[in-house]
C-alpha cells in the first residue's frame, strides 16, 4: 500500500512530507545491536521509520517515547522504527539513553561518523525518513511529528497494512 492509496495524513503528522517521486534509500551502513554492522537494505520487506537523533537535541529526546509507542502499536512484521544516535555516543551509552527516556524497547543503533546524515542530505535533527518495503524513501520529516497520537497511529497502521 502506498501513501497515494491511503487518505491524507492527519495534522499530527504535518512534518511528514511525502515525495512525489520516491527514490531509493541510500546504501549506507551503521552500527546495530551488539556492535554489528547493519546495512539499511537489510530491512527490505517492511516499512522502516529511520529516525536520526542525538542526545543533545531537545526535540529528538522528546520524540523518542512517541517513536517507541508507535512501534509498540504496529506489527513488527510490517513496520520497524530504527532510531539512530548520530551524536557520536557509543552503543552502550545510546542504549542507556533510550532506556532512560522512555524508549528502551527500541533497538539501539549508532552512526558515529554521521554517514546516514550525509547520505540522506540531512541538515537538522530530528530527521526521519519513511522507507517502503521496496527500499524507497517515500516521505521525510524534518522535526518531530506527533507519532503517538491515535490518528497518527491509525494512519500508519493503514499505510503499513497492519
Amino acid at each position: 500500500m502506498s501513501a497515494s492509496t491511503v487518505h491524507a495524513p492527519p495534522p499530527s503528522l504535518d512534518p511528514l512530507k511525502f515525495s512525489a517521486q520516491p527514490r531509493p534509500a541510500p546504501a549506507v551502513a551503521f552500527t546495530g545491536p551488539g556492535g554489528r554492522v547493519v546495512n539499511l537494505s537489510q530491512f527490505k520487506g517492511k516499512y522502516v521509520l529511520l529516525n536520526l537523533w542525538a542526545p543533545w537535541c531537545g526535540p529528538c529526546v522528546k520524540e523518542l517515547p512517541a517513536l517507541a509507542a508507535l512501534q509498540k502499536s504496529l506489527p513488527a512484521e510490517h513496520f520497524m522504527v530504527i532510531p539512530v544516535d548520530v551524536g557520536r555516543e557509543g552503543q552502550a551509552d545510546a542504549q542507556s539513553f533510550l532506556a532512560g527516556h522512555g524508549a528502551g524497547m527500541l533497538q539501539t543503533y549508532v552512526d558515529s561518523n554521521a554517514a546516514l546524515l550525509r547520505a540522506f542530505g540531512g541538515y537538522g535533527l530530528p530527521m526521519t525518513a519513511l522507507i517502503d518495503p521496496e527500499g524507497n524513501e517515500v516521505a521525510r520529516a524534518e522535526g518531530a511529528p506527533a507519532w503517538e497520537k491515535p490518528e497518527s497511529v491509525a494512519y500508519m497502521r493503514k499505510l503499513v497494512g497492519g
